[in-house]
């Protein structure tokens, strides 16, 4: 062999392999999920999920600039065998090793789970089960069903106080049971000995601070700083066993929450939400309070007002009264502005 055959099949050697490494460096580093784009993509992996799963979930978004590169690498890697479920969020320009390897691990994105200004439970519902794999038809079942209330001190009816509008990080793949472990284990974080104590001062259970809460926060959503105000009203109303005579009750009773104007004959509605025909607190909350509505409750306003209405000046502030006849008056005052204004209904 002579000395320049050995020194071209050097150079071929070396050739090819530069080529190579240049190649497998490509497929391996060079970004290939996500390219030219600047969002992410929540690649949300099922419960017994195959790898044709996987790949076609990625075709469909077009996350995948060159598939072949991609299967070579997961084939590679063994990907192929080992798909786990879980949310995984794939970001701009992520390379096939780097993305491969991300779902090779299983260590999921969570969820951020945020919900508030919520009124009713199967609003709850929808904003939360088509977040996670368990899906609405889940979740609904589980809040409908007594047992699993029951399970957390509550009934199907109270159920939603157990949710503290906030953001948490869940994780996807999250079974119902566990989900409502977590949002109950914040709610016992937050009625801790401290508001207990608070609460059973004021005559009122968790449960019961977080319906009278849900009436406030519908009475006053826009001036939270009025909130502690209206919250001793409703209170001194209760000791005194008056009917809380609350109109978000009524509302809530007709399911019609666009009422600007609520009339005689609605005030006569058939439901234990009735706070005009039924003494004490409803069953429920009428809406998902928020901290600032239940610590308004704990650390209500002492006064002696047991009559409320909307000021005239529609400031979204309200006249408080210790009268019947002085209620009247800001009342007239009132209706007369909505009057005014065409507000019929």
């Amino acid at each position: 062999m002579s000395r320049n055959f050995k020194v071209g099949l050097f150079l071929v050697i070396a050739i090819l392999t530069t080529t190579f490494t240049f190649y497998f460096w490509q497929i391996f580093r060079t970004p290939n999920l996500q390219v030219d784009t600047k969002e992410s993509f929540a690649l949300l992996i099922p419960e017994g999920a195959t790898y044709q799963t996987v790949l076609d979930s990625l075709d469909k978004h077009k996350v995948i600039n060159d598939n072949i590169s991609f299967r070579f690498v997961a084939k590679l890697l063994k990907y192929t065998e080992n798909v786990k479920p879980g949310r995984y969020v794939i970001k701009p320009e992520t390379s096939n090793y780097r993305g491969v390897k991300k779902l090779l691990s299983g260590v999921q994105d969570p969820v951020k789970l945020t919900f508030n200004n919520i009124r009713l439970k199967e609003d709850l519902i929808k904003r939360i089960g088509n977040r996670f794999e368990f899906g609405e038809d889940k979740f609904r079942k589980a809040m409908d069903s007594e047992e699993v209330c029951k399970k957390y001190g509550l009934d199907t009816a109270t159920i939603v106080s157990m949710f503290l509008p906030n953001t948490y990080d869940i994780f996807w793949t999250t079974g119902t049971e566990k989900f409502l472990d977590r949002m109950h284990s914040e709610y016992k974080k937050y009625w801790n000995a401290e508001r207990v104590s608070k609460a059973k001062t004021i005559g009122l259970t968790p449960v019961q601070v977080s319906i009278l809460a849900s009436i406030v926060e519908e009475e006053q959503a826009r001036k939270v700083d009025e909130r502690p105000m209206v919250a001793g009203l409703y209170i001194n109303r209760l000791n005194a066993a008056m009917p809380l005579q609350a109109d978000p009750t009524i509302k809530y009773a007709l399911q019609d929450f666009a009422i600007k104007r609520i009339l005689n004959e609605q005030l006569r509605v058939k439901s234990p939400y009735n706070t005009y025909v039924n003494i004490g607190l409803p069953p429920g909350p009428i809406r998902v309070a928020d901290f600032n509505s239940l610590d308004a409750v704990l650390n209500y306003s002492k006064h002696d007002f047991l009559y409320m209405c909307a000021k005239a000046d529609l400031s979204g502030y309200h006249a408080f009264a210790k009268t019947y006849e002085d209620h009247l008056n800001n009342a007239r005052m009132y209706q007369a502005e909505l009057n005014r204004l065409k507000i019929m209904k």
